[in-house]
């Protein structure tokens, strides 16, 4: 009776047992690698192949699974470095890498821990560059630091199968006496600039005050030049004016007298107001002093009459 029983647990336990095994055979045989990572897998302990993104299987308890690779860019800070600058000068220096892992197995059998081995080349490259240079150079020279130190990188870590991005310098850290002096040299540049542009400012304005003045004196001198023209001018025209109007009187005063020579000089050497010559007029003037004849006779009766200007003319 004992003997059934246990044939009969045994026979209700062996398909269990079966499926259990299958259970575990396909949790153990199925692997799923995350985006962006990958897998190397060893066969009885040497590589067998690389597992990409998504679900493999893999042979359990031949196969191993070794941890996953993050293939993803990385950024690593190191600690600050204690440099020496061709000045003696003892600085510290933070770096920070930019790194991308690109051949999983060589990151994983070319070198032990790659993060390791590139903070060391990058502490030692930083000291060859910077050693190289003075304090002043070193702080301003940050982007060819960077380069030398990113073709260094690229040169030692392409065996290891990791490719480094970028390479940049976070911070350069001199000692406090440094500190204090260059403070106290930009304190003292600072106040020279302050100096000269305070002493350019004074001579510009000085400069536009003179040039004001000096433009403001020549339109002043212009103004008083240009009122002068015009006042000579108006006085020559009234001058004008005045002698036309005295020879016009003095031309009619000289019909009505005895004699050509009478006359003023000055009124004989001229052409007369009614268009005939000299010679004509003084003919005409002496006929005039005949008693007979033309002694209480008006200007018409001369023959000459009125021009229309206030003058005389031939009839």
């Amino acid at each position: 009776m004992i003997d059934v029983i246990t044939g009969l647990l045994v026979e209700s336990l062996i398909p269990l047992i079966l499926i259990v095994a299958v259970v575990a055979f396909f949790s153990r045989a199925i692997r799923i690698v995350p985006q962006a990572n990958a897998g190397v897998v060893e066969r009885l302990g040497r590589y067998s192949r690389t597992l990409e993104a998504g679900l493999n299987l893999i042979i359990p308890f031949i196969d191993k699974l070794r941890p996953l690779i993050d293939l993803r860019e990385r950024v690593v800070s190191f600690p600050p470095q204690p440099v020496i600058t061709s000045d003696n000068l003892v600085v510290q220096i933070d770096t920070v890498v930019y790194y991308q892992v690109t051949n999983p197995k060589s990151a994983l059998y070319e070198i032990e821990d790659f993060v390791m081995g590139i903070e060391q080349i990058t502490i030692t490259t930083l000291r060859n560059v910077v050693g190289g240079i003075d304090l002043e150079q070193a702080l301003t020279s940050r982007e060819t630091i960077n380069a030398a130190l990113r073709g260094v990188l690229d040169d030692a870590t392409g065996k290891w199968g990791v490719r480094v991005n970028r390479v940049e310098i976070k911070s350069i850290e001199p000692p406090e006496t440094v500190k204090v002096a260059m403070e106290m040299q930009m304190r003292a540049e600072r106040e020279k600039r302050a100096t000269v542009l305070t002493a350019e400012g004074q001579k510009q304005s000085q400069i536009l005050v003179a040039e004001g003045s000096r433009q403001s004196q020549i339109l002043n001198a212009e103004g008083q030049a240009k009122a002068q023209i015009l006042r000579a001018e108006a006085e020559a025209k009234a001058v004008k004016q005045v002698f036309s109007a005295v020879k016009d009187a003095e031309l009619k005063r000289c019909w009505r007298i005895a004699t050509w020579s009478s006359c003023p000089s000055w009124l004989r050497v001229m052409p007369t107001r009614c268009g005939l010559s000299r010679a004509s007029c003084q003919g005409r003037w002496k006929n005039s002093l005949k008693p007979s004849v033309h002694r209480n006779r008006r200007p018409s009766a001369l023959g000459l009459t009125q021009g229309r200007q206030g003058g005389t003319g031939v009839v």
